[in-house]
C-alpha cells in the first residue's frame, strides 16, 4: 500500500467516525456577525492553523479549497463570498465530500446567509485538480501538503500555481520542522498521512514554493503545534514540531529573486524626515516599514547607523515595501 493509500484511508475513516486527535486542530472559530460554525464541523477540524484571512477574501473573489475535512473553512470562506459556486471544495476521499455535504445542511439551518449552492464539492486530487487553468483568486490548503513526498509535493504546488490567475494567492498552514526527522519516521506512512513526516524545515518550505514561481511569500504566523516524543513516536528524542502559515502570491519573479516576507521591519531615526534609498524604499521617521528580507540585506550593507532592522518575527501582516 502507498502512502497515499494510507492517507486516503486515515482520512475515509475520519469522515465516516470524526476523529478529534486527528491532527492538530487548532483552526480559528471565527467569531463573526452572523456567523454560527456546527459543532460536528468543528470535530471535523483536521488542520493546524487557519487559512481564512479577511484581507485576502475582498471583492468577491473565486475561492479553492483542497482537501476539505468537515467544511469548516468552506463555510469561512463563503462567509466572504456568498455567491452561486463562489467557493470550490476538491478532495479525493468520498466519504469526507459526503460529510461535507450533509454538514453543509445543518450550517443552513444555523445561518440564514448561508446556502449549500455556494460551495461546488468536486471529486478530485490535489496532483490534478478539476480546475481551469488562471481560473482561481485564492486558492488554500491546511495540512495538506506536509503528507506529500518530495516530487508530489512539487507536482501539488504546480497545479496550485496553474489555477491561480495573475497575482493570485496560494494560502496556507502546514506544520513544520527545524529538527531533522530520523529515517523510520520519515518512511512512517501512518505519520505522513498525520501531516507529521513530511514536515520541512520553513526555508525548504519557501523554497518549494519560489521554485515553481510565486514571487511574494508571506510567512504570516508561527505557532506551537505537537512534540514527537520517544514513549508514543519511532525518535530517540524530543522532536518539536510548529504551525506555520503562508501565502504565496502569483507575482512575476523578481530579477534578484522573490520578495520573502518573515516579520522583518526597519525604523529609520536619523536627522532628516525621511530616508530614500533611491530604490522604491522611503522611510518616514521613527515609523516602522515593514520590509522583506532582500531589502532587510540591502538597508544592512548600508552600513548606517540611524537605520534599525529588526530580527524576524515570522508573523507579517501585509503593508510591506514590495
Amino acid at each position: 500500500m502507498s502512502y497515499l493509500e494510507t492517507t486516503h484511508d486515515v482520512y475515509k475513516e475520519a469522515a465516516l467516525t470524526p476523529d478529534v486527535g486527528l491532527c492538530c486542530t487548532t483552526n480559528p472559530i471565527w467569531e463573526l456577525p452572523g456567523l454560527k460554525i456546527p459543532r460536528i464541523m468543528q470535530e471535523m477540524n483536521y488542520g493546524c492553523g487557519s487559512t481564512v484571512h479577511a484581507r485576502d477574501l475582498s471583492n468577491n473573489p473565486k475561492m479553492l479549497y483542497v482537501g476539505v475535512g468537515g467544511g469548516m473553512e468552506l463555510l469561512q470562506f463563503s462567509y466572504f463570498n456568498r455567491q452561486k459556486h463562489g467557493v470550490i471544495g476538491v478532495d479525493v476521499v468520498d466519504e469526507m465530500l459526503e460529510a461535507s455535504r450533509e454538514n453543509f445542511k445543518i450550517a443552513e439551518e444555523q445561518n440564514s446567509w448561508f446556502k449549500s449552492e455556494y460551495v461546488d464539492l468536486k471529486k478530485g486530487d490535489a496532483l490534478n485538480l478539476p480546475v481551469e487553468d488562471n481560473s482561481i483568486d485564492v486558492a488554500a490548503q491546511n495540512c495538506l501538503f506536509n503528507i506529500f513526498k518530495a516530487e508530489d509535493l512539487k507536482l501539488a504546488i504546480e497545479e496550485m500555481y496553474r489555477v491561480l490567475k495573475p497575482h493570485g494567492r496560494l494560502v496556507m498552514s502546514d506544520p513544520t520542522c527545524e529538527q531533522p526527522m530520523n529515517e523510520t519516521l520519515r518512511n512512517d506512512d501512518r505519520l505522513r498521512a498525520l501531516c507529521l513526516s513530511g514536515s520541512l524545515p520553513i526555508a525548504d518550505y519557501v523554497k518549494a514554493l519560489t521554485d515553481v514561481g510565486f514571487g511574494t511569500i508571506e510567512i504570516r504566523a508561527r505557532k506551537p503545534y505537537r512534540i514527537l516524543n520517544p514513549e508514543d513516536y519511532p525518535t530517540d528524542e524530543l522532536i518539536y514540531i510548529e504551525s506555520i502559515e503562508v501565502a504565496a502570491i502569483k507575482d512575476p519573479m523578481p530579477e534578484d529573486g522573490p520578495c520573502i516576507f518573515t516579520g522583518k521591519a526597519a525604523i529609520y531615526f536619523g536627522k532628516d524626515d525621511y530616508f530614500d534609498d533611491k530604490k522604491g524604499h522611503v522611510l518616514l521617521k521613527n515609523q516602522p516599514l515593514a520590509i522583506c528580507d532582500k531589502t532587510a540585506s540591502d538597508l544592512a550593507k548600508l552600513g548606517r547607523q540611524d537605520i534599525f532592522i529588526s530580527e524576524s518575527t515570522f508573523h507579517y501582516d501585509g503593508g510591506g515595501c514590495c
